[in-house]
């Protein structure tokens, strides 16, 4: 389990997340929703302790994927999964094997990152995520850059260790793939919590958010101005 309580955060002078009450728990795949800026990066850097002024939890336990992992570094792929071994202090190749697998990546293991696309590299550091074998995993946006095909695949994996006990938390923008793999949407808009429950239960609050409304097609419309 992971959680915050009374949860605010300014920066630059401006209220990002006011008074969030949140808890993830293991065997829950929980997908955060909401327009840019509604503070749903902001709400897993507090999670795993990026921000100043928070304790940060167990590297071992907790790991994080950012919204925009850098790849400057000249890394193959399988030395970029290696450094999720880092928290505990070794170098075991089983997780690490393991890892490249289930991201997708074990073909681009002697690959350096910094020559690989978009998607390659968002799987690349997913495959650090998971050799690092946490308890809980906070992942912003991991679907991005990635073709249909391949976040079906990583969202399918997700939802699998998710089921398996682990605690993961997604950011997501495709609220298709909320309603196909979550088990529970979180929505957040302008930093506040305005549902939390089934996705489907959720899913007029977040199209709400999102300035959408669902016609009789079925189809998300934009709401007018």
């Amino acid at each position: 389990m992971i959680a915050a309580r009374g949860l605010s955060v300014e920066l630059g002078g401006c209220r990002i997340l006011d008074g969030i009450d949140f808890a993830a728990h293991g065997g829950c795949l929980t997908a955060l929703a909401g327009p840019n800026g509604a503070g749903k990066s902001t709400l897993l850097k507090a999670l795993c302790g990026i921000l100043p002024g928070l304790m940060k939890p167990d590297p071992r336990r907790v790991a994080y994927l950012a919204q925009d992992p850098r790849a400057a570094w000249r890394l193959t792929v399988e030395e970029v999964a290696f450094l999720g071994r880092i928290p505990h202090g070794d170098r075991k190749r089983d997780p690490v094997e393991r890892a490249l697998a289930e991201a997708g990546v074990a073909k681009l293991a002697s690959q350096r990152i910094d020559r690989l696309s978009g998607g390659e590299v968002r799987r690349a550091m997913l495959a650090r995520v998971f050799a690092t074998e946490p308890e809980v995993m906070l992942l912003d946006e991991p679907t991005a850059d990635l073709d249909p095909r391949a976040a079906f695949a990583v969202m399918g994996l997700l939802r699998a260790v998710a089921a398996s006990g682990r605690t993961v938390v997604v950011v997501l923008h495709a609220i298709e793939l909320a309603l196909r793999y979550a088990d529970r949407l979180v929505v957040l808009d302008r930093g506040r919590i305005v549902a939390d429950a089934a996705p489907l239960v959720a899913l007029p609050a977040a199209a709400a958010a999102f300035g959408l409304r669902f016609g009789e097609d079925g189809l998300p419309h934009l709401l007018p101005e």
